[in-house]
């Protein structure tokens, strides 16, 4: 059964593309940050999710995700997932991201559309 379902109206961006080192003044430590494209597209992305479901959900689903690219360039499955997963935990439609709650993101592909890009979301109970 289908719990949510939503399209990011954006071009799929990854996390872990052109991070940001940045210093802690107070402890003079290094930390690792997204990069300023990233939260713009994580908070554009958060915007765009409408109909949420009537409660967070937190039992077992498959998370499918269809990344439709504006260009036929390499990217990385893996972390384009982990994006979009980090958009729903911070919408409030998924309680968190851990293999309890996201046990699968089985049919999650790359695709092309230049005119179109986006990404289509189906949350289902997992099986």
């Amino acid at each position: 059964m289908i719990l949510y379902k939503a399209t990011i109206p954006l071009a799929p961006i990854s996390k872990k593309n052109s991070q940001r080192i940045l210093l802690n003044a107070k402890t003079g430590r290094h930390f690792i940050v997204p990069s300023v494209q990233y939260e713009r597209y994580e908070r554009d992305a958060m915007r765009t999710l409408v109909g949420l479901p009537r409660m967070v959900i937190r039992e077992p689903v498959n998370v499918k995700a269809l990344f439709y690219m504006p260009t036929r360039r390499r990217v990385d499955l893996v972390n384009l997932l982990e994006a979009v997963d980090d958009v729903l935990v911070k919408r409030g439609v998924l309680l968190d991201d851990n293999s309890t709650i996201i046990v699968s993101h089985d049919g999650s592909r790359v695709l092309y559309d230049k005119a179109h890009p986006r990404t289509e979301i189906v949350i289902e109970e997992a099986t």
